[in-house]
């Protein structure tokens, strides 16, 4: 398989895997605080109270830790990974600190250009998983990919 997909490259059925990585508590806070400034995403007494009963990631910083794995490596796209569309977004367990995170992806279908030869998009189903092996978070997201 080549270093990068290109467009004639990618078929459906091809699966993909990420490099792992471990959530701190220190980034959970310091993404919320930007970001996501809810209780029980900065506050472990908060938290606690909270419907989760102790701290957690946001839905958000998950999904930015899913892209920065899938553009390291985990979906190897030429030009980039570039989003037209996401679908079926869904956070079915909490990111907890000391969770480590890896993403799968699979190609589900290949849709070639109308307008521009040798190009289209492809939909993927992405998938982050916590070392237990329960899904965190799953998407479908329609990629734009290049000759």
């Amino acid at each position: 398989m080549p270093d990068v997909l290109r467009f004639p490259d990618i078929r459906p059925g091809q699966r993909f895997r990420t490099a792992s990585r471990t959530v701190t508590v220190e980034e959970i806070k310091a993404f919320a605080a930007e970001y996501d400034p809810q209780p029980f995403h900065l506050d472990e007494a908060a938290a606690a109270g909270s419907v989760f009963g102790a701290l957690v990631a946001s839905g958000w910083h998950t999904a930015a830790l899913a892209m920065r794995l899938f553009v390291d490596g985990g979906l190897p796209i030429a030009g980039g990974i570039i989003g037209r569309a996401i679908d079926e977004l869904r956070w079915p367990v909490p990111v907890r600190p000391g969770d480590t995170l890896t993403g799968e992806s699979e190609v589900l279908e290949v849709i070639p250009s109308a307008s521009r030869p040798g190009t289209g998009r492809a939909r993927v189903a992405c998938r982050m998983f916590n070392q237990d092996g329960e899904l965190a978070m799953s998407y479908i997201v329609t990629l734009v990919v290049r000759a």
